[in-house]
């Protein structure tokens, strides 16, 4: 007799600083449910809605055994697809269900998807600060901690002033100004790269907030600080620069975190436009599509590297870091810290030592999730001020 689907829950909960959304499937074996990340943390409400109200009702009764057949099938039963509320609610629930079957065949992810092509997955790490020698004492302090991979920030993305030239009367906002930043963000990587060595490896995440012209000034005058990648320099809307920008610059480029929908990705990485694609799996819809993604990269010799912020949740964490384990063209790994609150809730969750990012044996994701503990810290509906970027003449900022 095959194991259905007895209930579908989403539980939102934000233990250290973000919404996070969990999806847990229980099924007609008592004791056998699995976990997933459906976390869009700036829109979990509609997402557990969509979990609970909608995806429910077409999940209970059918064979858990059946991945393929029920992603496809959530997939298109809207109609529209490919949105960033329903692909979240559809990576959870997909998670979910690769969870239980590695349960199922006492076999953790990594063994069900193949097996381990390392025993664990390096990781980057945050440096960040507007001080930049206080940014230095950042990195030493990582790489005495055997970090070999450190991303570089400014605190709030730029060292001065961007609304000092703002109109009389300009509205409310995070004000950016992308020119200042560009020549900030150079400075940055000269000056650290000047007291730190070659040794290191340093990386950057723009997150799509430029101009092609600046993207493409940016790469090129960050290539002599040898980068380990320039993250996201242009959005989906401008894919077609992407062209462009390689023939100006040989800095590695990694893409994908507000990827969505396999159009946007086609073109750079069967054109060879990209080096690392980054996607963040549960906007993607899952482990199911996010391993089809990870064989079309390796055909055109695309590296991956999944995109693992704070606002992912350590579900979320530990099924990137058993694909890490599994998929050969996985080069590196995110790593925004967990704090000891999130491993008493998600007990299980992978570790890091030594510039690694270790997951247990355990069958499936092989994490926990203490849910009476997460009621503690329940989810909010709140204004996000950095969302709300606008230009030094007070109009939004758009990538």
């Amino acid at each position: 007799m095959s194991v259905t689907i007895r209930d579908v829950r989403a539980i939102c909960t934000r233990p250290s600083g973000f919404n996070l959304v969990i999806v847990r499937i229980d099924t007609s074996e008592p004791e056998l449910y699995g976990l997933g990340c459906a976390t869009f943390t700036f829109r979990h409400e509609p997402v557990k809605s969509v979990v609970e109200r909608y995806f429910k009702p077409l999940l209970v009764g059918r064979d858990v055994s059946r991945i393929e057949d029920i992603w496809q099938m959530l997939n298109v039963n809207a109609y529209w697809r490919c949105g960033p509320v329903l692909n979240n609610a559809l990576g959870g629930v997909d998670m979910a269900l690769w969870d239980i079957k590695g349960k199922m065949a006492n076999m953790p992810l990594y063994d069900l998807l193949g097996g381990m092509t390392r025993a664990a997955v390096p990781v980057y790490r945050y440096a960040e600060d507007n001080d930049l020698d206080v940014l230095v004492e950042q990195v030493q302090r990582l790489m005495e901690e055997n970090t070999r991979y450190i991303r570089l920030s400014l605190r709030n993305a730029q060292r001065r002033d961007a609304r000092r030239n703002a109109p009389v009367n300009a509205a409310d906002g995070f004000y950016y100004d992308t020119q200042l930043y560009c020549k900030d963000t150079v400075e940055m990587f000269d000056y650290v790269r000047g007291k730190v060595g070659e040794e290191i490896e340093l990386c950057h995440d723009v997150h799509e907030r430029l101009q092609p012209s600046q993207a493409f000034w940016l790469a090129k005058n960050l290539e002599p600080y040898r980068p380990y990648f320039i993250e996201d320099p242009l959005g989906p809307e401008n894919i077609e620069w992407f062209r462009t920008l390689r023939s100006q610059s040989t800095a590695p480029i990694a893409f994908g975190e507000l990827a969505i929908n396999s159009r946007e990705w086609e073109s750079v990485i069967k054109d060879r436009l990209i080096d690392i694609m980054r996607p963040h799996v549960s906007q993607i819809g899952g482990i199911t599509p996010a391993r089809k993604l990870a064989a079309f990269c390796e055909l055109f010799g695309v590296r991956m590297a999944w995109h693992s912020s704070p606002d992912c949740s350590p579900v979320g964490h530990m099924a990137n870091v058993q694909m890490g384990m599994a998929f050969h063209n996985v080069v590196i790994q995110e790593w925004p810290e967990l704090n000891e609150r999130l491993y008493e809730i998600f007990p299980g969750a992978p570790y890091v030592k030594d510039g690694y990012a270790y997951a247990n044996n355990k069958p499936g994701l092989g994490i926990g999730f203490d849910e009476k503990m997460a009621e503690k810290y329940p989810a909010e509906i709140y204004v996000t001020p950095w969302i709300e970027m606008r230009q030094p003449d007070g109009s939004i900022q758009r990538p």
